[in-house]
Protein backbone atom coordinates (compact mmCIF):
# COMPACT_ATOMS: atom_id res chain seq x y z
CA UNK A 1 0.00 0.00 0.00
CA UNK A 2 3.15 2.18 0.79
CA UNK A 3 3.88 1.83 -2.96
CA UNK A 4 0.82 2.26 -4.58
CA UNK A 5 0.13 5.74 -3.32
CA UNK A 6 3.25 7.22 -5.01
CA UNK A 7 2.46 4.94 -8.06
CA UNK A 8 -0.80 6.51 -8.47
CA UNK A 9 0.45 10.03 -7.98
CA UNK A 10 3.22 9.38 -10.44
CA UNK A 11 0.90 7.78 -13.14
CA UNK A 12 -1.82 10.80 -13.00
CA UNK A 13 1.05 13.43 -13.19
CA UNK A 14 1.91 11.57 -16.14
CA UNK A 15 -1.47 11.75 -17.69
CA UNK A 16 -2.07 15.20 -16.73
CA UNK A 17 -1.93 18.11 -19.30
CA UNK A 18 0.95 20.39 -19.09
CA UNK A 19 0.78 23.83 -17.29
CA UNK A 20 0.72 25.23 -20.75
CA UNK A 21 -2.74 23.51 -21.22
CA UNK A 22 -4.05 25.44 -17.57
CA UNK A 23 -2.57 28.57 -18.60
CA UNK A 24 -4.50 28.56 -22.06
CA UNK A 25 -7.75 27.80 -20.29
CA UNK A 26 -6.92 30.88 -17.70
CA UNK A 27 -7.69 28.59 -14.90
CA UNK A 28 -4.93 30.20 -13.08
CA UNK A 29 -6.67 33.35 -12.18
CA UNK A 30 -7.54 35.70 -15.63
CA UNK A 31 -4.61 38.07 -15.39
CA UNK A 32 -4.79 38.81 -18.77
CA UNK A 33 -8.05 39.90 -19.23
CA UNK A 34 -7.76 42.24 -15.57
CA UNK A 35 -5.08 43.55 -17.35
CA UNK A 36 -6.86 44.32 -20.70
CA UNK A 37 -9.35 46.17 -18.49
CA UNK A 38 -7.30 47.89 -16.56
CA UNK A 39 -5.22 49.37 -19.91
CA UNK A 40 -8.39 49.89 -21.62
CA UNK A 41 -9.54 51.64 -18.87
CA UNK A 42 -6.00 54.30 -18.87
CA UNK A 43 -6.62 54.94 -21.92
CA UNK A 44 -9.96 56.00 -21.82
CA UNK A 45 -9.12 58.04 -18.78
CA UNK A 46 -5.71 59.67 -20.81
CA UNK A 47 -8.36 60.15 -23.75
CA UNK A 48 -10.79 62.14 -21.46
CA UNK A 49 -8.00 63.92 -19.89
CA UNK A 50 -6.65 65.49 -22.84
CA UNK A 51 -10.36 66.41 -23.87
CA UNK A 52 -10.75 68.38 -21.16
CA UNK A 53 -7.51 70.24 -21.55
CA UNK A 54 -8.49 71.02 -25.08
CA UNK A 55 -11.46 72.41 -23.96
CA UNK A 56 -9.77 74.19 -21.54
CA UNK A 57 -7.66 75.70 -23.87
CA UNK A 58 -10.50 76.60 -25.84
CA UNK A 59 -12.45 78.32 -22.71
CA UNK A 60 -8.96 80.43 -22.09
CA UNK A 61 -8.83 81.50 -25.70
CA UNK A 62 -12.76 82.35 -25.62
CA UNK A 63 -12.06 84.48 -22.45
CA UNK A 64 -9.34 86.20 -24.11
CA UNK A 65 -11.43 87.15 -27.19
CA UNK A 66 -14.66 88.65 -24.95
CA UNK A 67 -12.05 90.26 -22.91
CA UNK A 68 -10.86 92.15 -25.82
CA UNK A 69 -14.14 92.88 -27.18
CA UNK A 70 -15.18 94.47 -23.91
CA UNK A 71 -12.16 96.28 -23.74
CA UNK A 72 -12.42 97.18 -27.06
CA UNK A 73 -16.34 98.56 -26.48
CA UNK A 74 -15.09 100.31 -23.31
CA UNK A 75 -12.43 102.52 -25.36
CA UNK A 76 -14.75 103.20 -27.65
CA UNK A 77 -17.68 104.44 -25.34
CA UNK A 78 -14.48 107.07 -24.09
CA UNK A 79 -13.78 108.29 -27.35
CA UNK A 80 -17.59 109.10 -28.20
CA UNK A 81 -17.77 110.61 -24.51
CA UNK A 82 -14.55 112.96 -24.90
CA UNK A 83 -15.88 116.15 -23.53
CA UNK A 84 -17.35 115.83 -19.60
CA UNK A 85 -18.86 118.03 -17.01
CA UNK A 86 -16.81 117.54 -13.62
CA UNK A 87 -18.46 118.38 -10.62
CA UNK A 88 -15.93 117.48 -8.46
CA UNK A 89 -12.89 116.20 -7.93
CA UNK A 90 -11.25 113.89 -4.72
CA UNK A 91 -8.09 112.41 -4.31
CA UNK A 92 -9.88 109.98 -1.46
CA UNK A 93 -11.87 107.60 -3.06
CA UNK A 94 -14.78 107.23 -0.44
CA UNK A 95 -15.81 110.94 -1.01
CA UNK A 96 -15.34 110.72 -4.78
CA UNK A 97 -18.03 107.38 -4.71
CA UNK A 98 -20.62 109.69 -2.62
CA UNK A 99 -20.59 112.54 -4.92
CA UNK A 100 -21.38 109.87 -8.21
CA UNK A 101 -24.04 108.29 -6.00
CA UNK A 102 -25.74 111.59 -5.11
CA UNK A 103 -25.66 112.73 -8.91
CA UNK A 104 -26.67 109.29 -9.91
CA UNK A 105 -29.97 109.78 -7.65
CA UNK A 106 -30.66 112.97 -8.67
CA UNK A 107 -30.77 111.88 -12.65
CA UNK A 108 -27.80 111.90 -14.05
CA UNK A 109 -25.31 109.49 -15.30
CA UNK A 110 -22.58 110.52 -13.36
CA UNK A 111 -19.73 108.16 -13.56
CA UNK A 112 -15.84 108.29 -11.51
CA UNK A 113 -12.98 109.36 -13.72
CA UNK A 114 -9.50 108.66 -13.18
CA UNK A 115 -7.31 111.71 -14.18
CA UNK A 116 -4.42 110.82 -15.97
CA UNK A 117 -1.15 111.58 -14.19
CA UNK A 118 -2.57 112.14 -11.02
CA UNK A 119 -4.31 110.79 -7.97
CA UNK A 120 -7.74 112.45 -8.69
CA UNK A 121 -10.98 110.84 -9.29
CA UNK A 122 -13.35 112.88 -11.28
CA UNK A 123 -16.79 112.93 -10.52
CA UNK A 124 -18.17 113.32 -14.52
CA UNK A 125 -22.47 114.70 -14.27
CA UNK A 126 -22.53 114.48 -17.96
CA UNK A 127 -20.39 113.38 -21.03
CA UNK A 128 -20.91 114.33 -24.80
CA UNK A 129 -19.19 113.76 -28.52
CA UNK A 130 -18.84 117.44 -29.72
CA UNK A 131 -17.42 120.41 -28.09
CA UNK A 132 -20.35 122.50 -29.32
CA UNK A 133 -23.03 120.94 -27.14
CA UNK A 134 -20.56 119.81 -24.04
CA UNK A 135 -19.96 124.09 -24.15
CA UNK A 136 -23.54 124.92 -24.01
CA UNK A 137 -24.73 121.79 -21.70
CA UNK A 138 -21.71 123.17 -19.24
CA UNK A 139 -23.15 127.60 -19.68
CA UNK A 140 -26.12 125.84 -18.33
CA UNK A 141 -25.20 123.02 -15.79
CA UNK A 142 -23.63 126.36 -14.17
CA UNK A 143 -26.48 128.34 -14.19
CA UNK A 144 -29.05 125.59 -13.01
CA UNK A 145 -26.98 122.71 -10.81
CA UNK A 146 -23.46 123.79 -9.83
CA UNK A 147 -21.98 127.18 -10.37
CA UNK A 148 -18.18 125.63 -9.79
CA UNK A 149 -18.82 122.53 -12.40
CA UNK A 150 -15.86 122.60 -15.18
CA UNK A 151 -14.85 120.85 -18.52
CA UNK A 152 -12.28 117.99 -18.63
CA UNK A 153 -11.39 117.24 -22.30
CA UNK A 154 -10.17 113.12 -22.26
CA UNK A 155 -7.76 112.16 -24.92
Amino acid sequence: MKNLTPFILIVLLALAPSCKYFKGKNLFGRKDDKLAVLLARQDSIRVADSIMRVQERLMAIENARLDSIRIAEENALELRNRYNIIVGAFITPEYARALNEDYKQRGYESRIIKMEGSRFELISAESHESFRTAVARLNQFQDTVEIYSWMYIKE
